[in-house]
């Protein structure tokens, strides 16, 4: 695989040029009633359906001039490299619940399969009836259909794993449990692929918590990160060193999110359509707060509390951030931001993918002079993420 367009994302709105995606899978089809709370799904989406909006939503970017690389396909495509496997197997069998029985003949099995069967099963998880048989203590007081290797429903929103600052790709640290993998795999592929060549990862899975919902390039060298359910501030303070250190920022506005599962990143409530423009929740736009943040002679040097919106313009050096509000009355806010209608994924400035539903949101954003491009989402927003969540841009093109 190749591009013309060279690697690297220094705003929200620049023209997008390349984006990974993941095209939902048999993982969706490990949720149950029982098990999809743990796995962070408010309910069971029917996946068929889910295939049918994810292929829209991919064929409209590619409609747009768009490259879409698909999670899956670069995966199995790491996995063909000897050195690739080895580590994917080894931290998959670091689980503490296997034993060091069921460990070992786990290693030998994942070592057997095809770079394809390696790929789905570290995606689509593992059961114990699935393990061929073996008669382990371990397996032995493990239900039948108990996972033996976790299926990952949420590998759907790639934002969250990676997100490209400049020309580097930071890896995350996801918080909750049901998605710790998700950033293995996303490091495994960005240190091996070839598409990746000398890209050189940033941050990692085993550090404090990030999540890409949480990133928003404001502007070349202006990052937004939101504090809350899913980003602690120690993986704030890790970031912002770690991006002044490399040179990929200037400024960090740091901005605490209520740890709800409504508003679980900051892209939940606020994302950029325009250069100097947000689509917000109006429910809790006029209380955000934030502090900027720069590098300072011993540290970081860390601002008093300003309003979002002054923050953000004051670091951007614009005169105001323009805000459109999701909703006139606050049921119909509330409503649409549940429904993932702050969400909105910019292909260039004035130009965003929304959800079809959130009709408030988008007929204001169409009266503010953006060009809506609706898509359904009645399946895919089953694990709350919408357009933005889905996708995580490689590259888009300066401003």
């Amino acid at each position: 695989m190749t591009t013309s367009h060279p690697l690297g994302v220094h705003s929200e709105v620049g023209r997008l040029r390349t984006v990974l995606l993941h095209r939902p899978g048999n993982e969706l089809r490990r949720l149950t009633p029982r098990n999809n709370d743990a796995l962070l799904f408010d309910g069971i989406p029917w996946v068929d359906r889910a295939q049918e909006e994810h292929d829209a939503f991919a064929q409209l970017l590619v409609g747009r001039g768009v490259e879409v690389l698909l999670l899956a396909d670069l995966l199995a495509e790491t996995l063909q490299l000897p050195a690739a496997r080895e580590q994917a197997v080894e931290l998959t069998c670091r689980d503490l619940r296997l034993g060091e029985q069921l460990r070992g003949w786990l290693r030998r099995h994942l070592a057997d399969l095809a770079a394809e069967e390696l790929a789905e099963v570290l995606v689509a998880g593992l059961r114990n009836d699935e393990t061929a048989g073996q008669r382990t203590l371990v397996t032995a007081l493990m239900a039948e259909d108990d996972f033996v290797i976790d299926p990952l429903p949420n590998l759907l929103f790639t934002r969250d794993s990676s997100v490209w600052i400049g020309e580097r790709p930071v890896v995350t640290s996801l918080a909750m449990p049901a998605r710790s993998r998700e950033t293995q795999l996303t490091e495994l592929i960005y240190t091996f692929h070839p598409r990746f060549a000398g890209t050189d990862p940033l941050y990692g899975w085993d550090r404090e918590r990030v999540e890409g919902g949480d990133v928003l390039a404001l502007a070349d060298g202006v990052l937004a990160i939101g504090v809350g359910q899913r980003t602690t501030p120690a993986g704030a303070e890790r970031l912002a060193r770690t991006v002044f250190d490399q040179d990929l920022a200037h400024t960090l506005v740091v901005v605490p999110v209520d740890q709800e599962r409504a508003t679980m990143h900051l892209d939940t409530v606020v994302t950029m359509v325009d250069v100097d423009a947000v689509v917000m929740y109006p429910n809790i736009a006029h209380r955000l707060s934030a502090r900027v943040v720069r590098a300072g002679a011993g540290g970081l040097d860390v601002g008093e509390p300003l309003h979002f919106l002054d923050a953000a313009a004051e670091a951007m050096g614009i005169p105001e951030l323009r805000v459109i509000d999701t909703g006139l009355d606050p049921v119909t806010a509330e409503r649409e931001q549940w429904d993932d209608g702050n969400n909105t994924l910019a292909l260039a400035p004035k130009v965003a993918v929304a959800y079809e539903r959130n009709t408030e949101t988008n007929a204001r954003l169409e009266a503010s002079g953006i060009e809506v491009l609706a898509i359904r989402g009645s399946e895919l927003g089953s694990g709350r993420g919408g357009p933005r969540c889905m996708s995580c841009p490689i590259a888009r093109d300066p401003l």
